[in-house]
């Protein structure tokens, strides 16, 4: 069918692929869309090329996308092309929210009445709870998150019950078939299905009701699929039920982005894509409109050492730019104290901060950089997770240091006593607290006490009791001059925390014991670095960290966050912490040989930068609880040497890609503006700086920082090493 002239206009300023893949017509289509090429340009366009050319009406047009907010964009950007009118009837929605509008008109069919409850994670992970103890499991060996996990694993991978329970090995896998059984029986007595049951029971329904998936295959004359490489097993399964028969399925999305394997991600579905559908066409995206042609140049070199990718090769036509800065720093203080460097000259010559992010392997890392952003006022904030002294975990320990300093303190109490679960909840915490206001005690004495607290029954008098023991030996080693990280880490493991997280068995549970191993090793520099460490002393100096809020200045802040949550972002000017091996690639990938999604996420994190790549690793970092002596990551050294500025050839891990191997020979960490080599600032000295100009040097401070008072600047605290600094004679 030819298009007409509004349709026409919609092709200005597509490049050529763009356009192909816009004017495609019947017939499946795949679009490997590489970093940055405009792959929305082309869903949205192409969305409103077939309405406006006749191809389609609206409502018959089902265009799937994995988030509210990425679906909302689409619809937004496809009204501003066809108007508001247009896309009233378009299915622009997310897998779930269109698997759940298909289960309202028929949920019957499946023996659900049509008011059927969409149960949430929270929801979900308490029917697990009662299903556990209902079959008369230990909730915590085995938890009700581990057990959830396992669960929503087998349903994304479309494993009923019955098949699960084929399949298993372990005695805990056992369990879990158990408590799965069980949990499918109550659910369904409930009337109510979980966020994974939207996906299964809809492919049940259109595998089961000929007549139900004839209808939805005649409505939808065209399905398009954003991230098409982050699809699980059960959402492939619907789209090809819908789109079987017509087969007009359009799939964007990037293999050498999928880096969501531990959410049930297949990366298989669009490599074979072209298996599954042997008439497709295949349109490359390949024109980046976001780096420089330097970083592109690094990030296909990276990634062209996966073997499980399709081969493309992205480009652009912004110029070579800066090459990409690869720094070895001694550890990961020096690498903290060079990145807040680096970030503060380069304001300093004329960048916002909020240009500016810095990405790294797993959450536990920001820690470092975290403090040493606070001692310079550097205003960041934390995408994808909470500030490290706001996470959970960390405010969980803290508040039992501060218990047992401060027995008075009901509100610490009451944040531990249920956390790990033990049975104290908070009718019987608001119990204790209430009978130590009434009588004037303080709640730990009342805790110590529970047979005399009104209103107790017998369970909750035995829980408080083990409680209050356990509590009252910590208090012991606090006032017998345990140092703050000993007994810091004997809490941890007396109350069960580290037990209750090693047995959820979960990504996020690691993480979460990666954090407590951090703050453990924040107590260990303070006991290291305080002539008289004091338990509430260290409490003061966390409070004082912690108590930071974000600067929204002028200059904006700068943004932290984990590789996985930079997909899809971007900034001119980007830092990636902690490329060393056992670090990132991880040790897990490294030990199982499993290394392509990692160099993925390597290649996500290299195309996040528009302007400016930093890359950098430390010869030791404390890992742990140990000092652990690294490899550069293997990924530096798949880097051409003519695209950096790399001070010394990076030789490949591979052949020593154990973490626990010799240490990597000692170099002079590579300084960006190195000055007179044995230089060291005094109080008093007279110097000057690029920017401020004339000063005198009014303090110093661990850690390598200088106080500089400038006349009509005040004071400025400086890094003595990086700063563009120097004594005037």
């Amino acid at each position: 069918m030819s298009t007409t002239a509004p349709a026409d206009a919609l092709l200005e300023g597509l490049n050529e692929p763009q356009r192909q893949a816009v004017l495609h017509g019947d017939g499946p289509l795949l679009v490997l869309a590489g970093a940055g090429s405009g792959k929305t340009r082309v869903l949205t366009h192409r969305i409103a090329h077939l309405i406006r050319s006749g191809r389609a009406h609206p409502g018959e047009i089902l265009a799937i996308t994995f988030t509210n907010k990425a679906a909302e964009e689409m619809r937004e950007r496809v009204e501003r092309l066809v108007g508001d009118r247009a896309t009233r009837r378009m299915w622009v929605m997310t897998f779930h929210a269109a698997c759940a509008r298909i289960l309202r008109a028929h949920a019957e069919r499946l023996g659900y009445k049509r008011g059927f409850t969409i149960y949430d994670e929270d929801d979900s992970l308490r029917l697990v709870k009662r299903c556990i103890e209902e079959l008369d499991f230990d909730p915590k060996r085995f938890t009700p998150r581990a057990i959830k996990r396992q669960i929503s694993d087998a349903k994304n991978d479309l494993r009923d019950p019955e098949a699960y329970r084929q399949g298993v090995g372990s005695f805990f896998e056992q369990t879990v078939a158990e408590v799965y059984e069980l949990y499918e029986r109550r659910i369904v007595e409930m009337n109510a299905m979980d966020f994974d049951d939207l996906l299964v029971r809809c492919v049940n329904l259109l595998e089961l009701f000929e007549d139900v998936r004839a209808g939805y295959r005649r409505t939808f004359k065209h399905v398009l699929v954003d991230e098409y490489q982050d699809t699980n097993r059960a959402q492939y399964r619907l789209l090809r039920l819908i789109a079987g028969e017509h087969r007009n399925l359009c799939v964007v999305g990037d293999d050498d982005q999928s880096i969501y394997s531990f959410r049930g991600a297949d990366i298989r579905n669009i490599l074979e894509f072209e298996e599954d559908f042997p008439d497709a066409t295949v349109v490359k995206l390949e024109q980046n409109y976001r780096s420089t042609q330097t970083i592109l140049d690094a990030a296909n070199a990276v990634i062209a050492n996966n073997r499980g990718r399709k081969s493309k090769s992205l480009w652009s036509d912004l110029g070579r730019g800066e090459p990409v800065h690869i720094r070895e720093l001694e550890d990961e203080f020096a690498e903290a104290r060079f990145v807040v460097g680096e970030i503060e000259r380069l304001v300093d010559e004329g960048a916002s901060r909020d240009e500016i992010a810095v990405f790294y392997r797993t959450n536990a890392q920001s820690r470092v950089l975290e403090e040493v952003l606070v001692r310079y006022d550097v205003g960041y904030q934390v995408v994808g997770g909470r500030k490290f002294y706001e996470r959970k975990e960390i405010r969980d320990a803290i508040a039992y240091l501060t218990f047992i300093a401060n027995p008075s303190d009901a509100i610490a109490f009451q944040r531990i006593a249920g956390s790990p679960k033990r049975g104290i909840g908070e009718t019987t915490q608001q119990r204790i607290i209430g009978h130590a206001e009434t009588v004037g005690e303080q709640v730990w004495e009342i805790a110590a006490r529970p047979e005399l607290v009104p209103g107790l029954g017998g369970a909750a008098v035995k829980a408080v009791s083990r409680f209050m023991s356990i509590m009252e030996r910590l208090r012991e080693r606090a006032e017998g001059g345990a140092r703050i990280a000993d007994l810091l880490e004997e809490t941890l493991h007396e109350v069960g925390y580290i037990e209750a997280l090693q047995a959820e068995r979960t990504i996020e549970a690691e993480g979460r014991l990666e954090n407590l191993e951090q703050l453990v090793e924040s107590a260990r520099q303070y006991d290291a670095s305080t002539d008289e460490p004091t338990l509430d002393g260290y409490l003061e100096s966390i409070s004082l960290r912690a108590d930071t809020d974000d600067l929204r200045d002028d200059a904006g802040v700068v943004t932290l966050m984990t590789l996985h949550s930079a997909k899809g972002l971007e900034y001119p000017i980007v830092f990636i912490i902690g490329c060393e091996d056992g670090v990132f690639p991880s040790s897990r990938a490294i030990e199982a040989g499993d290394l392509e999604e990692e160099r993925r996420l390597c290649y996500v994190g290299l195309t996040r930068a528009q302007r400016v790549l930093y890359l950098t690793h430390a010869r030791t970092r404390l890992r742990h609880g140990e000092r652990e002596w690294n490899q550069p990551s293997r990924f530096l050294a798949e880097i051409p040497p003519e695209l950096t500025d790399a001070e010394e050839e990076l030789v490949p891990a591979r052949a020593a890609a154990s973490r626990w191997g010799a240490p990597s020979p000692a170099a002079a960490p590579a300084r960006p503006r190195p000055r007179e080599e044995g230089v060291s600032f005094q109080i008093g000295d007279d110097v000057v700086h690029a920017t401020f100009g004339e000063g005198v040097v009014t303090g110093k401070e661990p850690g390598g920082i200088v106080i500089v008072r400038f006349p009509g600047e005040g004071e400025k605290k400086l890094m003595e090493d990086y700063a563009p600094l120097k004594k005037v004679s």
